[in-house]
């Protein structure tokens, strides 16, 4: 991808250089002109490759062509900051006329990565050196407005004044903020619903696509975390670390979570996360630093933090039992204790689709603890903030940029970047459309291949067995082709050349050579990017279509169950294995 943007480049200066004629002194121009070019291109190139914060950027790999880094990243405020050569390079083209489809992609591609990047106050300018309007630019199919995403959100996460829950509807976006839709009879409507049972808006899909109850848990998970008065004497709560020791992965400690909202749910206490180390780096930034609000939305209301926190040093209020610590309990308690029955025991009839050595597992151990994880990662992960939207731009835009701006070339019949291509925005984009997810190319296939020192836990399956099953998958589906692969392996990226008929899209970042503890890579990966990528790799795994991953790993049993309360039950699961909790 790398090499065709240097022609597409050579191409622009060539055509420029003719223009300028023929003459001797010109030449001489043309010949300097180049040579500044190339000297500026040799230094931008070691200056990019010197890293970021964040310490890992995206590639996508055809076999058919070469493997190529997309970008390097970093973390300013919220937002990944992108900056392919490309964008350098155009700045010393300005208004330089593009003739053909390589050389609109590459500049659409440019533009788009500016306005993901630049600061407000200069990105009028930075377009300008483009030779570009802003109001000329198509929408980005595969991005978000992060800023706007994030305050629906959190409307979506906050009860009402008027009648005590958040504005949680028959629909989804921002459609109930249109003028019409704010009359009193409307609202009357609305509280009617709401009190009727509409159910949240992070559920995707109907009861039929979900596990068994995921819509009324997740609306009784959010009544339960969020007490109209915190206050009151009644409401208990149960404050919590996040698991911090070197041996606890990310999964590990999303699973250390569910267990004690669990026992948050049975004790009827609100739970109340505190200290995550995984979120203790510059990349969250104010009250966000070291909590999981840098990543997701809180798990209660700011309101029940604060009294929380202020009943930690109150004495009386320990003795009593109104607030209680992760030291109050065993780790037997946290880790494999008691499930919820609240709802009844939904997990006895959930359906097999779940498939290891080319059967479905009707019944297995442990199924209600496999239900009730799947719903409380849901809720934990249940909004995205800003900064993770952020992050996944970034992924999207890296993995999947170059093609999505052939798209939108495509739709506008090649008239791009001219100025008559520009239209006016109307209600339906702003309202009825706000909710469509960012475009990825579909059908997509999400591949964990988890090895390394998960050996010593579970059997290890070699990459050709999860690609044996990608092929499986193919035979039903001919029009599959894109796989996002996830793994912390280099062995795995190097194997993917073996299989030229398929796309592979991944994290660019170190990988593993030989066996090494997870503690161990991590702590070389360093904490803002072993943190951003595994997140990102998971939130790419719940949106794909299908799903190939290994049971035994927590990760795989966490992934399978977001996607299980996120609509994708009937997508089923392939698993190499069943090994640990079956």
């Amino acid at each position: 991808m790398e090499a065709q943007n240097q022609k597409s480049l050579e191409r622009i200066v060539s055509q420029k250089a003719l223009q300028l004629g023929s003459s001797f002194p010109c030449q001489i121009c043309v010949v300097g002109f180049l040579c500044g070019v190339c000297i500026a291109s040799l230094f931008l190139g070691a200056f990019t490759s010197l890293g970021s914060p964040l310490g890992f950027g995206w590639s996508s790999f055809s076999p058919n062509s070469q493997p190529a880094s997309l970008c390097n990243s970093t973390s300013e405020n919220i937002n990944c900051n992108f900056r392919p050569k490309e964008i350098e390079e155009l700045r010393d083209f300005q208004r330089i006329k593009v003739n053909n489809d390589d050389e609109k992609t590459s500049l659409l591609y440019s533009a788009w990565s500016s306005l993901m990047t630049e600061p407000i106050s200069s990105r009028n300018a930075f377009l300008r050196d483009l030779g570009l309007d802003k109001a000329t630019i198509p929408n980005a199919p595969h991005l978000e407005n992060c800023k706007l995403k994030a305050e629906t959100n959190k409307r979506f996460d906050e009860r009402l004044q008027t009648d005590g829950f958040p504005p949680w509807t028959s629909w989804k976006g921002i459609l109930d903020t249109h003028p019409t839709a704010m009359t009193e009879e409307s609202s009357y409507l609305r509280r009617q619903e709401m009190f009727g049972g509409s159910f949240p808006p992070w559920v995707s899909g109907s009861d039929e696509e979900n596990y068994p109850l995921t819509r009324k848990v997740q609306r009784d998970l959010w009544i339960h975390q969020h007490p109209l008065n915190c206050s009151d004497s009644n409401v208990r709560f149960l404050v919590a670390d996040w698991e911090r020791l070197p041996g606890f992965g990310i999964g590990a400690q999303i699973a250390g979570m569910c267990g004690l909202l669990a026992i948050a749910i049975n004790e009827k206490r609100v739970l109340v996360t505190n200290y995550y180390n995984r979120a203790d780096h510059d990349g969250c930034q104010g009250s966000s630093r070291s909590s999981w609000s840098c990543y997701f939305l809180p798990e209660t209301s700011q309101e029940c933090r604060d009294r929380a926190f202020e009943l930690l040093g109150n004495n009386e209020a320990w003795k009593s039992g109104i607030i209680t610590a992760k030291e109050n309990y065993s780790t037997k308690e946290i880790w494999t204790g008691r499930i919820p029955r609240t709802w009844g025991n939904p997990w006895s009839y959930l359906q097999p689709t779940t498939e290891v050595n080319g059967s479905l597992l009707s019944k297995h151990r442990k199924m209600d603890r496999r239900w009730w994880r799947a719903q409380a990662v849901r809720y934990l992960m249940r909004f995205k903030t800003e900064y993770t939207c952020g992050l996944m731009n970034a992924a999207r835009h890296a993995a999947f940029g170059k093609e999505a701006a052939e798209m939108a070339l495509k739709s506008l019949d090649g008239k791009w970047p001219k100025k008559d291509s520009t239209t006016s925005k109307h209600d339906i984009e702003d309202f009825v459309w706000s909710n469509h997810k960012a475009w990825i190319p579909r059908p997509l296939l999400s591949m964990h291949v988890r090895m390394g020192d998960k050996a010593c836990e579970m059997k290890v399956v070699e990459f050709a067995e999860y690609m044996a099953l990608a092929k499986r998958i193919r035979r039903r589906f001919p029009n599959l082709d894109n796989i996002w692969l996830s793994t912390e392996m280099q062995e795995v990226i190097d194997k993917t050349v073996s299989y030229p008929s398929w796309k592979f899209y991944y994290t660019n970042v170190k990988r593993q050579v030989g066996n090494l503890t997870m503690a161990t890579y991590e702590a070389q990966l360093g904490r803002i990017t072993s943190t951003n990528y595994p997140l990102v790799n998971f939130l790419m795994a719940t949106e794909a279509d299908f799903f190939i991953g290994a049971l035994g790993s927590t990760w795989c049993f966490l992934i399978d169950g977001m996607r299980n309360t996120g609509g994708k039950v009937m997508a089923g699961y392939l698993s190499v294995n069943k090994d640990r909790f079956w």
